[in-house]
This record gives structure tokens, C-alpha cells and sequence, in this order.
């Protein structure tokens, strides 16, 4: 049995980065840039307006223009005009600045009389409200870095350059498969003896919101031979291979000796920690297999602290084992020695608060904590206040 500290350090020593392709912009929510991306344009990619008013060529001591009624400038148009010193012309927001403008005076400043507008010379200066050409980026400015997380709000700049596809590390295949006679279909009755299968929803919920799609989950009975059928289907087609249940030393757990003969190398199996013990990591080729306990909250701890680090690491993310930050406790806290501790725990006004039902079968904390919370191994007593690192679901 190994620390964490020393499974962390396997896991990244063997790390595997996915294959860089092209992806169109929409679908790649989730996933990181392979690559610097420089704007192809300037953005703005024209003087235009930022408010609904009247363009004006700035001349600070006098106020007042003539009007010329016969023409309005919307957002999308440009009617090739060229603005005289003493005009003004209608202007909406967005819509290109005509020639000889440099200024935007606000329709709620102006006063119109007859043909002419005038408005408070003091409020305003030469290039108010105007958004200059290359503002924001000249054509070429690098505006994303490799490695940075595709958010709506990068997909939100990267198209407003016109860039529809993006190198993004190309995603895996997961195939998850889930043990146990016992496990019961959401949605089905549950009869006596059954359980309803928590981990499947978990799991493809994980890796949904990782931009992992290619994902196909499949049932495994209590039984070696029909065990080994799935195994050997799955890890056949599938990058990563995660198997819920089975992984521990009971008369009916057949996975890690089913893995063996599927050829996969173990790094490690069993890990000093609660929850999740008897976890096993291997590969086989450039492929990661997970055994995960079946208890839920083992599940989910085990994926959230060494499936997830891999699977953000082979979609382009750097430093992944990196803690969402060091809280402090609301209380002080007490443990044995041995075993690092992963705890379902709160975060409220920058205080850590460990919640109750930290046992490996109980998930009703699951539903309020919005963290995971680490205590060593060599730890038995935290004082109120003292910060320990958490890590974000």
C-alpha cells in the first residue's frame, strides 16, 4: 500500500496528453487550447460608436452643428460619408463612424432646434464614445494562451475574431463499466436486496463536464467470465477504462485478476487513505484503466483525486493536482495517523466547515458540500482555524 503523495507522483510520472486536432469553436466547451492563438483581425475592426447619438468632428469651442436629417447610420452599414466641420450626423451603437468624425455626442446631451443640435461643450472631449480600430487587439496580438481553459467566455472571443476552429488536445474515449448483481437502473423498482446505481450518473456527469463525450457505459455481473468479456470489449476501443465495484479482496470481486489478463500493468493498488482504499491504477499502452471501489463516496473521491487530474492533464490542462486554495477550519479536527483523509466539506465566507456523514456508503453530504478537503496522513489534530487544502468538485 502506498501514500497519496507517492500515487500522485506515479500518476504524473506515467501522464498521458492527447493527439492536438482541429475542433470546431462550438464544440469544444470544456477543453484546453493546444496552442497561442493571435487574433487574425483588428478588433474593433472599425471606429464605430459605443452609444446612440450623433457623430461630430471635435471642435471645442463650438457647440453647435448642423444636422443632416437626410441620413442615419445603423450598426452594420456604411454609406461611404464624409462629415463637414460644422455637421452632425445621426449615429446608432455599433455603426461605423463616418469620415471626419472623431466624437459621439449622446442623443440625452443634445438640444435640437430646427436643423441644428447643440449640447454642453464642457461634459465632453475630442473622442468621446468612439471605440478606435485595434482597441482591444491588433491583428496578430497573441489573445489566447496555450493551455487556457475553453470557457463560454473564450468561446465568446475567439469567435468575435472569426475564428471558428480551434487546436484543442483531442478528448478520450471512456468506456465505464459498472459492477455488481445488486445495482438497479434509476427509474426501475427497487426490489429488496437492490441498490440504484449512483456511480454510472456521476461518472458520465464527470466527464461531461470535462467536453468528454465519447462515453459508453455497460453493466458487468457478478460473474469472472462475463466480467472478462467486458473487460476485454472495452478496453479495446476505449482511451480510459473506469470500472466502479469489484476492486477489493471479496469472494465475488474479479476485476483486478480480469485486468491482468487483459494485459494491463499496474502502477499501484491500494492507497493509505479513507475514503477509497482499495483503488487500482494501471495502463496498458497509452491507455489509463481505473478500478474504483464500488461505495459512492469512494467513487467519487478516487475519481475527483487521481481520474480527474489525468483525464484534465491528457485534454491540455497543466498543473492539475493544483487545490482550488488553503481555507481554514471552522473547528478543530480529529484523526488517527495512517491514512490521509478526503472529506466532504463546505465552504461559506471563506471558512471550511467539515459536514457530517463522511461514511463511504453516505452521499446526503454530497448534496451541500461544494468541496473536497484533505487531511495528511501524519495529522491527528487540526486546530480551529488552521487552513488545509481543498479541492473543487
Amino acid at each position: 500500500m502506498i501514500s497519496v503523495i507517492q500515487a500522485k507522483n506515479l500518476l504524473q510520472s506515467h501522464f498521458i496528453r492527447g493527439k492536438i486536432q482541429e475542433m470546431p469553436l462550438v464544440e469544444s466547451l470544456g477543453l484546453f487550447l493546444a496552442k497561442d492563438i493571435q487574433s487574425p483581425l483588428d478588433i474593433p475592426f472599425f471606429d464605430n460608436s459605443a452609444m446612440d447619438g450623433y457623430a461630430i468632428a471635435w471642435n471645442d469651442t463650438h457647440p453647435i452643428r448642423k444636422l443632416r436629417r437626410e441620413t442615419k447610420i445603423r450598426a452594420g452599414e456604411m454609406q461611404g460619408i464624409n462629415l463637414e466641420e460644422n455637421e452632425a450626423i445621426r449615429i446608432f451603437t455599433g455603426a461605423p463612424v463616418p469620415k471626419g468624425a472623431d466624437t459621439i455626442i449622446p442623443q440625452e446631451w443634445v438640444k435640437l432646434e430646427g436643423d441644428h443640435l447643440s449640447f454642453d461643450i464642457e461634459k465632453f472631449v475630442k473622442g468621446s464614445n468612439l471605440r478606435k480600430q485595434g482597441a482591444q487587439n491588433r491583428a496578430g496580438d497573441l489573445i489566447a494562451k496555450k493551455g487556457a481553459a475553453i470557457t463560454p467566455g473564450m468561446i465568446g472571443l475567439l469567435a468575435s475574431v472569426g475564428i471558428g476552429n480551434i487546436p484543442v488536445f483531442t478528448p478520450p474515449s471512456v468506456g465505464i463499466i459498472l459492477t455488481g448483481d445488486e445495482l438497479e437502473d434509476v427509474g426501475n423498482p427497487l426490489e429488496f436486496g437492490k441498490v440504484y446505481d449512483a456511480n454510472g450518473p456521476v461518472l458520465q456527469s464527470y466527464l461531461y463536464q470535462f467536453g468528454i463525450k465519447h462515453v459508453e457505459l455497460a453493466k458487468a455481473v457478478d460473474d469472472p467470465i462475463q466480467l472478462q468479456k467486458t473487460i476485454d470489449a472495452f478496453i479495446n476501443k476505449h482511451d480510459i477504462l473506469i470500472i466502479s465495484g469489484g476492486i477489493s479482496v471479496g469472494d465475488f470481486d474479479y476485476v483486478k485478476s480480469g485486468l491482468e489478463k487483459a494485459g494491463v500493468k499496474e502502477l499501484f493498488y491500494k492507497v493509505k487513505q479513507k475514503p477509497g482504499k482499495p483503488l487500482f491504477v494501471g495502463q496498458r499502452s497509452n491507455q489509463w484503466i481505473f478500478a474504483l471501489p464500488g461505495n459512492p463516496a469512494s467513487t467519487l473521491t478516487c475519481f475527483n483525486q487521481y481520474v480527474k487530474p489525468c483525464l484534465l492533464n491528457w485534454i491540455g490542462k497543466e498543473n492539475p493536482w493544483e487545490p482550488l486554495g488553503y481555507f481554514p477550519l471552522d473547528r478543530e479536527f480529529r484523526k488517527k495517523q495512517g491514512l490521509t483523509f478526503f472529506l466532504k466539506a463546505k465552504i461559506k465566507d471563506g471558512v471550511l466547515e467539515i459536514l457530517p456523514g463522511q461514511e463511504s456508503f453516505n452521499l446526503i453530504s454530497f448534496g451541500s458540500a461544494n468541496c473536497i478537503a484533505e487531511v495528511h496522513e501524519d495529522v491527528e489534530h487540526l486546530s480551529a482555524g488552521t487552513k488545509i487544502p481543498v479541492y473543487s468538485w
